[in-house]
């Protein structure tokens, strides 16, 4: 379904994002009182813009505050294109309950399949299985390198290893040379890979710990544990912001404030909040939002006008600091990052 052979590095070198997403969010702003099918709405479509259902199955978790960013940028693309779009997610991280849920998606018959893939041997086939029965899919946030084989229209979100890259060497501009970085959902694809290009941007000591991410007071304490037994690391990145709100707490308990310079990927109020008092030293903004919006949008014009991007469109890295946090807060309170 992407007749232009696209790689990796064609992904990074164009930046998509930019080009994909000026041409589709200049199309929006009809909401479901504008149908398509009403006189001096615009163009005509395939079909009537009021009945086109999209599901969107996702690993992310109700604890997550990025689940309830995802949800906005799903509901705000529901809204301007007057469609119908339904995200879903598991309780918990558990990839058979996440199976069924895209099973469900599938039966259901929808007209597009927006989705994350954080485990392409055990949600692979399912979304093949889609595309097979002539449901248009577009994957976000996870599943850069699989989009294609699976036949996907596009994919959006961020090019976690990169990410990891620039993120190790912003740290090791910083003076960072001893570095942990705190894995909260083992087996987890993305997390991996930000933990290895983390690894191989720093360029010095970088050890990943693991801790239990589904309880706050374990988490915590699993990265005071870390401290004391590596008493010389002088720098720390979370995977997660919800870690990086542990990891604040553990940090200040353990008395290394001054000697573990902390940072993070994703965002929270109170990870903003830290950004711009000097807590954390930077923020990884992968835009969410952007993820489902765009995905949201592509589906409901590739099922109308059967036009979408013929490659993958990156939404991220972007890096909040105390330079532009206040505005990222600012935005944050209207529920966008």
């Amino acid at each position: 379904m992407n007749p232009m052979n696209i790689s990796r590095r064609d992904f990074l070198k164009f930046g998509g994002a930019g080009v994909a997403g000026a041409a589709l969010l200049g199309i929006t702003g009809c909401g479901r009182g504008g149908g398509q099918g009403e006189e001096g709405e615009g163009a005509r479509g395939l079909v009537e813009r009021g009945s086109i259902r999209i599901e969107m199955p996702t690993h992310m978790i109700p604890p997550d505050p990025n689940t309830a960013i995802m949800q906005n940028g799903a509901e705000q693309a529901a809204r301007d294109m007057g469609v119908d779009v339904q995200f879903r997610g598991p309780d918990n991280f558990d990839i058979p309950e996440i199976q069924r849920i895209f099973e469900a998606a599938v039966a259901a018959e929808p007209d597009g399949i927006a989705a994350t893939l954080p485990d392409a041997d055990a949600l692979g086939p399912i979304i093949r299985r889609a595309v097979e029965q002539g449901i248009p899919v577009v994957l976000f946030n996870a599943g850069l390198d699989h989009y294609k084989e699976l036949g996907a229209l596009t994919y959006y979100g961020q090019t976690e290893y990169e990410a990891g890259v620039e993120a190790g060497k912003r740290m090791s501009r910083e003076g960072v040379d001893n570095l942990l970085v705190i894995n909260h959902q083992q087996g987890q694809l993305t997390l991996e890979t930000r933990y290895e290009g983390c690894r191989d941007g720093l360029g010095g000591t970088v050890k990943q710990i693991a801790v239990d991410g589904s309880d706050p007071t374990a988490t915590r304490n699993g990265i005071e544990t870390a401290l004391r037994q590596n008493p010389d690391a002088n720098g720390m990145i979370t995977l997660g912001p919800g870690v990086a709100e542990q990891a604040m707490r553990a940090i200040r308990s353990a008395g290394r404030q001054d000697s573990v310079k902390l940072a993070t990927f994703d965002i929270s109020k109170p990870v903003l909040r830290a950004v711009q008092d000097g807590r954390i030293l930077f923020a990884i903004d992968q835009q969410m939002f952007l993820q489902t919006y765009l995905s949201a949008v592509t589906l409901a014009t590739y099922i109308l006008w059967r036009l979408s991007p013929v490659s993958a469109a990156p939404t991220g890295p972007s890096f909040v600091t105390a330079d532009n946090a206040e505005e990222i807060i600012e935005l944050a309170g209207r529920g966008i990052h």
